[in-house]
């Protein structure tokens, strides 16, 4: 969520910002909806000081002594604002008792309205100001558009062969280690069977990056719920805008999660963390599930896309000094387990608007896949800045005792799944119809080739 002070002292700079992401929202009603707020907050404030002086002047009003003692108390509570009839200011046990009803009937009534008002006004902005996405660094590209993203640097050669390399679904198909017939038996188109080799290279896959991320890259592993409560959803920006592309059991208001990144995120929730803490760094497999909405042909084809896939997820929480350095880390920390597996690969910026809602920054690494003959992501990396820390309010304290402050996060995959396996599959293959497997991959899968 953006800081409503920023809107507030530079609302151009944040329309051009977002703009900058193909976005073009008007700022004026959530302006004036903050506006309207703020002076309703004025007005409650006055009013229980109003409320606070009243109170204090029934004990001064049951004292009074004189006639000229009671009528300068009047003549106060009538500079205030208030009418005083005659009536009831001819004795001080009739102008203390109009006190008290002023104060703790008439005043707290409109006092109560108020709030009401406030607590309006205050789901109106969240719900405008939760449909804005994050505000692009100035370091990321112009652009709307796959073509505007900007490739940093690649790695490896694509492989030759001496025969035409085949694609991952017949080569999984003519080796019996993927079941696309008996996947859409199941479920229904998008879904799909791993049998034998196949399902111990994807466990294998997911293993290994595990092990490196935790073993060697100071991550600490957590085996998470794969079922998350709505406001987890609303915390990292899936929710409200894209809950089209979610699964949801309304019954019991459990969401499927799209990846990792929705519960990693929501761990330290309304939490404070210590000084000394950050950078907490996380890595989780989890299933994600993601409503693909795609027309059936060449580009959803085999497994590059399904409504359930595996991944591995990398998470941090840093501070803000030390976000956009930690993003390189976690970027490089991507590319060793590519490299590992000795597939080629590229690393590109995106652009403004290809960056997801959260992101202000991020990288995507691509793999070369030789059957398909395309480069597929596998990897998003992205800072989020404060942005998702505002909306589940978690801080940390720079030093003992001081004022707690938002922590950045970032996010990335670890790798994704199965864009990684079709990597293996289509890279390695071999002109008898065996895959090779990569030398870090053989002692978890327990052989040196699929057959």
């Amino acid at each position: 969520m953006l800081d409503i002070q920023l809107i507030r002292k530079s609302p151009q700079v944040v329309e051009q910002a977002l703009l900058r992401r193909g976005e073009d929202i008007p700022l004026e009603r959530i302006l004036h909806l903050d506006e309207t707020r703020r002076k309703l907050l004025q007005e409650v404030e006055s009013m229980r000081a109003n409320q606070n002086q009243l109170n204090r002047l029934v004990g001064r009003a049951k004292g009074t002594r004189t006639a000229d003692d009671l009528s300068a108390l009047v003549e106060q509570v009538r500079l205030m604002g208030y009418e005083v009839g005659p009536n009831t200011a001819s004795t001080r046990e009739g102008f203390a008792s109009f006190l008290v009803h002023l104060g703790r009937e008439t005043l707290s009534q409109v006092l109560d309205q108020r709030q009401a008002d406030i607590r309006r006004l205050d789901k109106k902005l969240e719900s405008l100001l939760l449909y804005l996405p994050n505000l692009p660094h100035p370091t990321v590209p112009e652009g709307t558009g796959d073509e505007d993203n900007v490739t940093v640097r690649t790695w490896g050669e694509p492989p030759t062969f001496p025969f035409t390399p085949r694609p991952h679904y017949e080569i999984g198909e003519a080796l019996g280690i993927i079941d696309f017939e008996r996947g859409v038996k199941l479920s229904g188109t998008r879904f799909y069977v791993l049998k034998g080799a196949g399902a111990r290279l994807q466990r294998a896959l997911i293993t290994f990056m595990l092990d490196v991320h935790t073993r060697e890259h100071g991550y600490t592993e957590a085996y998470l719920p794969f079922m998350v409560k709505g406001e987890c959803l609303v915390g990292t920006g899936s929710l409200p805008r894209f809950g089209d592309n979610l699964y949801h059991d309304a019954e019991e208001d459990y969401w499927w999660v799209p990846t990792a990144e929705v519960p990693l995120t929501n761990l330290h929730r309304d939490e404070i963390l210590e000084p000394g803490t950050l950078p907490l760094c996380y890595t989780a497999y989890t299933a994600c599930f993601r409503r693909e909405k795609m027309a059936a042909g060449k580009e959803t084809r085999g497994l590059k896309r399904g409504h359930q896939f595996d991944k591995v997820e990398m998470y941090k929480f840093t501070e803000p000094d030390h976000s956009y350095e930690e993003l390189e880390k976690l970027v490089s920390d991507a590319e060793d387990i590519v490299q590992r597996l000795g597939l080629p690969y590229r690393v590109r910026m995106l652009c403004a608007g290809e960056m997801g809602f959260q992101s202000a920054k991020s990288y995507d690494i691509d793999v070369w896949a030789s059957g398909v003959g395309e480069w597929l992501e596998a990897s998003s990396c992205s800072n989020c800045t404060d942005f998702q820390a505002r909306r589940t309010r978690i801080r940390y304290r720079p030093e003992p005792g001081a004022r707690p402050q938002l922590v950045h996060t970032l996010n990335g995959s670890g790798l994704a799944l199965p864009r990684m396996v079709i990597a293996v599959l289509e890279n390695y293959q071999r002109e008898d119809g065996t895959v090779s497997v990569p030398p870090a991959l053989q002692p978890y899968l327990g052989t040196e080739v699929i057959s």
